[in-house]
């Protein structure tokens, strides 16, 4: 048994991380689009945003229709990789510094509804009493994805239509490889189409709790990955150092990239120790690192370097736990529809964050633009201090709080 669940898991895991190189390759190709095709700051942050943007929309669809949980899984899963697999490749024939592009990408990222939460849904079928651990195997291969175009845009300055090509063939297998993948229990179905069940699960006060949670670590997490990069790069050239923005890509890789250890041992500890007990350690660790990363820009390097990557374990070392929050606490049959809301309000609230960063960067410098962020962990603790407190916290990690 033991043997299969690995197996199924990390299939899964593995279709996912094909399946979602379509929104990591958009990282990786920008600073090639942006010289052949002379494109401008606005199309070039509606390349990378729409992606976001269409995720949201997706989601919120996808939750007040109910598909994650009307939808076998997996087939739901294989449609979504084969469109956006579709709509990635088309951007090869159509003008890049087009509409056309923007509403690809939008589409896109629509389709990422359908591939990053039934992945969690698929894992919880094989958890028993490892759930923290399972969703954050798949949460740090989600965080490795990330970091890897810092690492691609040094080492493998490919020819952008090509990665574009090997993104769309990676979601095409991802389609065909989940519908190899064997479920570990029969997922809850709702037997018909009821918008209410979202009302439902707003009024359900320990979820909604678990959604505070998440929203407060969302408002640090991508802002946090989207804009360390930039800090590294400024800092570095102040400094005089040769060769600022490879070694500033090496080290954003490393500090993104360490976040998978992070979110692995987070997924072991809340298992062992409680989900509330994990967040709220990491939420204190992050935020703390939030608001002195600035001002470290002086420091010696080591300093900053050592700071940035107890950041970057800390900021997503509870990612996973707030989904594994959510699939203990909801009702079985209304678990996937929970998830995607979920989804849906933390990544509009990082969609604001992300843009608020560089426009306080510029008016009161680095420091008040991290220290910002720190907002969303304090408010993270005091929401998961208040879950831990209500009696339903004893369904989290069998009884560990």
């Amino acid at each position: 048994m033991r043997g299969t669940k690995f197996l199924e898991v990390s299939l899964i895991t593995v279709c996912q991380l094909l399946a979602l190189s379509l929104w990591f390759s958009a990282t990786a190709v920008l600073p090639q689009l942006r010289s052949e095709f002379h494109l401008g700051a606005l199309q070039s942050s509606l390349f990378t945003s729409s992606v976001v943007m269409g995720f949201i929309l997706g989601t919120l669809t996808s939750a007040f229709l109910g598909l994650a949980d009307r939808l076998d899984p997996r087939r739901f899963f294989a449609l979504c990789s084969l469109v956006a697999g579709c709509a990635n490749i088309l951007i090869l024939v159509v003008p890049v510094d087009g509409v056309v592009v923007i509403f690809l990408r939008l589409l896109t990222g629509m389709c990422m509804a359908g591939i990053y939460p039934i992945g969690m849904k698929m894992v919880a079928t094989w958890a028993r009493g490892d759930t923290g651990f399972l969703v954050g195997l798949l949460v740090g291969a989600l965080t490795l994805g990330s970091a890897l175009p810092h690492l691609f845009s040094v080492a493998l300055p490919l020819d952008w239509r090509l990665v574009m090509v090997s993104a769309s063939c990676s979601a095409w297998l991802a389609a065909l490889g989940v519908l190899l993948v064997k479920l570990g229990g029969t997922p809850g179905r709702s037997p018909r189409f009821d918008p209410r069940v979202v009302g439902h699960i707003i009024a359900d006060k320990p979820l909604r709790y678990a959604g505070y949670g998440y929203f407060g670590h969302m408002w640090e997490l991508y802002a946090m990955w989207g804009w360390t990069g930039l800090f590294l790069f400024r800092t570095y050239q102040e400094r005089g150092l040769e060769n600022a923005s490879v070694w500033a890509a090496l080290t954003t890789f490393a500090i993104v990239g360490i976040g998978a250890l992070g979110s692995l041992l987070g997924g072991i500890f809340a298992d062992r120790w409680g989900r509330t007990t994990i967040t709220i350690s990491a939420m204190g660790i992050s935020g703390f690192c939030a608001l002195i990363t600035g001002a470290l820009a002086g420091a010696p390097l080591p300093v900053l370097v050592g700071v940035c990557l107890i950041w970057g374990i800390s900021v997503v070392a509870d990612s996973a736990q707030f989904s594994s929050c959510v699939i203990e606490l909801a009702e079985p049959e209304h678990v996937g529809t929970a998830l995607t809301l979920q989804n849906a309000v933390g990544f509009f609230i990082a969609l604001i964050s992300i843009h608020l960063v560089p426009l306080v960067a510029d008016m009161a410098g680095w420091w008040a633009s991290f220290a910002m962020l720190a907002v969303g962990p304090v408010m993270g603790v005091i929401a998961m201090a208040r879950l831990r407190a209500m009696p339903e916290a004893r369904k989290l990690a069998q009884g560990r709080r």
